[in-house]
């Protein structure tokens, strides 16, 4: 017992880890709490591009020396919205338009880095996350960032599923779907540009698919739904780094195998859902 609170209070003692718990459990509970309506929504793919999308604006950036999220940030929410608008004609399905503008996005990110010699720390940080290396600074910014998300997702939670489950209906009862799908949409851009620093542009997805995708196995109600992603989304990061910690890992790659090792045990073990309750079903 004294070696597990040993280990346990160990790296509280590191100021940068103190940051990264902070930064790590914030961005896993918002996650959660927005990848409920990813997940209710069939938006996976979604959340993909619009993390690729970001890439030809972190490029840009860094070309010119200016600020990587800044950067990402741009190209993701324009990216977003050309998504939302494009999808309104039902000509074309909603992944279809995805589809288009996530190669064009990651293709152009591709052509925008070839044009440099050499790669840097900051990009490659983009990419695969460094959630240790955050300063006061990032803590304030993911804060923030997180508390408005997590509001305007709560206040607009009853049309986003109004929405998600049928389109046609809500348009018919008056709810303005084209502006719903922006506001989703951006929100979760801005979701995946303030998580880029702790897991990284390649691994985002997980941290806001799998939490929502664990919780969806276990209850039907979006209010219990929306609570068990947020505690899974902040439990599992926090335990990746953990992982991470002892065994000198990759922080961000910790956090989605934490995360994945989690969806898979209550995939077998769920109540209702899980696999051996189904087979043991007559």
């Amino acid at each position: 017992m004294t070696d597990l609170l040993a280990f346990l209070a160990d790296p509280w003692t590191l100021p940068f880890m103190r940051r990264a718990f902070t930064v790590a459990a914030t961005v896993g509970l918002v996650c959660g709490v927005v990848g409920v309506y990813v997940v209710l929504r069939g938006m996976a793919f979604i959340g993909d591009a619009v993390a690729h999308s970001a890439f030809p604006g972190v490029a840009l950036a860094y070309a010119f020396e200016g600020n990587l999220l800044i950067g990402g940030a741009a190209a993701g929410v324009t990216t977003a919205v050309l998504i939302a608008f494009v999808s309104q004609n039902r000509r074309l399905k909603e992944d279809t338009v995805i589809g288009v503008f996530f190669a064009f996005a990651f293709g152009l990110g591709i052509v925008l880095v070839s044009t440099r010699d050499s790669w840097t720390t900051d990009l490659s940080s983009f990419l695969f996350g460094q959630v240790l290396a955050v300063d006061d600074a990032d803590l304030l910014r993911v804060a923030v960032t997180g508390a408005v998300l997590v509001a305007v997702v709560l206040a607009l939670r009853k049309e986003f599923v109004a929405v998600s489950l049928d389109r046609e209906t809500a348009r018919a009862s008056g709810l303005p779907v084209l502006s719903l799908d922006l506001t989703l949409y951006v929100v979760v851009t801005a979701t995946i540009v303030m998580s880029l620093e702790a897991v990284g542009n390649i691994l985002v997805l997980a941290l806001l698919i799998t939490p929502a995708a664990t919780a969806r196995l276990l209850t039907e109600r979006l209010w219990a739904m929306t609570a068990l992603a947020a505690l899974f989304g902040c439990a599992g990061s926090l335990a990746g780094l953990y992982v991470s910690y002892a065994y000198d890992l990759a922080a961000g790659g910790s956090v989605v195998v934490v995360l994945t090792a989690l969806f898979a045990l209550v995939w077998l073990l769920a109540p209702r859902h899980g696999l051996v309750a189904k087979l043991r079903t007559p």
